[in-house]
């Protein structure tokens, strides 16, 4: 299952990135992610496609590395960054 489409240009650049369910991903939807015996959840706040986007972005408050990745703010309050295809979408959105 792929984890992000290229667009036809020479440098294949990552233009949407997809959840484990295939689905893509976008700000505002609603995505979960099992961790520790439970799960996180929250609404996408921001998707980073590449280094360069992280590096504009400034001060997160969230560790990113490794593009890309979908950050988001759990239901404890936490910000949490994942890769996209360790998430899926939360059945009411």
């Amino acid at each position: 299952m792929p984890t992000a489409k290229a667009a036809k240009s020479d440098k294949a650049e990552v233009t949407e990135v997809f959840a484990k369910d295939g689905q893509p991903i976008h700000e505002g939807q609603k995505v979960w992610s099992r961790a520790r015996g439970g799960r996180q959840e929250g609404v996408v706040e921001k998707i980073f496609l590449t280094e360069e986007d992280i590096a504009k972005a400034g001060d997160l408050g969230v560790s990113v590395k490794h593009p890309p990745k979908v950050i988001y703010t759990d239901q404890h309050g936490h910000k949490v960054s994942h890769n996209p295809t360790t998430l899926t979408h939360s059945e009411e959105e």
